[in-house]
């Protein structure tokens, strides 16, 4: 049994790819080695690693025209992301992501952490009480 689990765990990286187009997943050649995986409005960038398995090269995030839009929190808001362009993010567009990131956590037999399967996990965490805080005030004496 132990062969068996072996032979699994050696699955080619076009065996990969079969299994997310066969599970409705949309796969664009890049260059490079990278895919672009897309569904319904969502995407991530894949590339085949040491191993032969598939590696994240761009986190998932919602497609905007022709990028993946990183996701921020600011603590009151989350936004997309993608250059100098900040845009909100929507309920929908929330919940888009997460079901996308699910899927491609079941098809590539990822293990789905516990702060994943709550909801989104931004990209980046950027709270505006600690962005560009000042420095420490100096108080004068009342002499």
């Amino acid at each position: 049994m132990s062969a068996r689990k072996h032979a699994e765990a050696k699955v080619d990286f076009s065996a990969w790819m079969q299994r997310l187009k066969a599970a409705g997943f949309t796969a664009t050649d890049r260059g490079n080695g990278q895919v672009l995986l897309t569904k319904k409005g969502c995407g991530t960038v894949i590339e085949k690693s040491a191993s032969g398995e598939p590696q994240f090269v761009v986190r998932p995030g919602i497609l905007m025209r022709e990028h993946i839009a990183r996701l921020l929190d600011r603590g009151f808001q989350k936004f997309w992301q993608t250059g100098d362009r900040t845009v909100p993010a929507a309920a929908e567009q929330l919940q888009a992501l997460h079901k996308f990131e699910q899927e491609l956590r079941a098809v590539m037999g990822l293990t789905g952490l516990y702060n994943q399967n709550l909801g989104t996990v931004s990209s980046r965490y950027v709270y505006d009480r600690v962005e560009g805080r000042e420095g420490p005030r100096v108080h004068k004496s009342f002499d």
